[in-house]
């Protein structure tokens, strides 16, 4: 059993490391690894998509890196293996970004990726918010609706259809926190970073058998 952290140049890997290796060991996940490497991907079962940054420039360093985009995508779509995007790896499962310019995602979840509205408040949305279960998910056992989860974000999903919408979160209005579909799961936060709720859902994730 592993469970793959893709490596494209374009998110500190090591806290989500540490988690995803701490929850594999606590609830007998198997291996974590870090990995560039197509055929390690090709040959995983479960992925981790993380992602810091604009959406343009997590995309483009992931496509520039062919036969490793077209092994998520395989392993994904093909292979239904279960997947987690985090942040812009969320992000990345809509169907187009509008920042910077019109960047095409992967089309996953049907949306789009625009700034966040939220009138009389900062952007980018940085810190604690209390979660909005939107309806029941395996990866979300054991969590609940006022339950913390921490944001660093500019841009959020618009999600197309709300049955792929999980929880949002309320900043001046509403702001997707997690989607869903199928064996794919994408949370807006850093479950790394949200302490015991983030390492609830991580664990979930890690025992999900879609």
């Amino acid at each position: 059993m592993s469970t793959v952290l893709i490596d494209y140049d374009s998110g500190n890997l090591h806290s989500a490391q540490k988690a995803f290796e701490r929850m594999a060991s606590e609830v007998g996940a198997g291996d974590v690894i870090v990995t560039s490497d197509p055929d390690v991907v090709a040959k995983a079962d479960r992925i981790v998509l993380p992602g810091d940054g604009a959406f343009p420039h997590c995309r483009a360093q992931l496509f520039s890196r062919t036969a490793l985009a077209e092994a998520v995508v395989e392993t994904v779509e093909m292979k239904g293996r279960p997947f987690m995007g985090i942040c812009v790896g969320m992000q990345m499962m809509a169907t187009t970004g509008h920042e910077y310019e019109e960047t095409p995602g992967f089309g996953w979840i049907g949306g789009d990726i625009r700034k966040i509205d939220a009138p009389g408040k900062k952007i980018p949305h940085m810190g604690w918010n209390d979660l909005v279960i939107n309806q029941p998910h395996p990866v979300l056992d054991g969590m609940s609706s006022g339950d913390h989860a921490y944001f660093v974000h500019s841009f959020a999903m618009e999600v197309a259809d709300k049955a792929h919408l999980l929880a949002h979160v309320t900043y001046g209005n509403p702001v997707t926190a997690i989607v869903g579909r199928d064996t794919m799961i994408g949370t807006q936060f850093h479950p790394e970073k949200s302490q015991d709720v983030g390492l609830r859902m991580i664990a979930n994730f890690l025992t999900w058998a879609p």
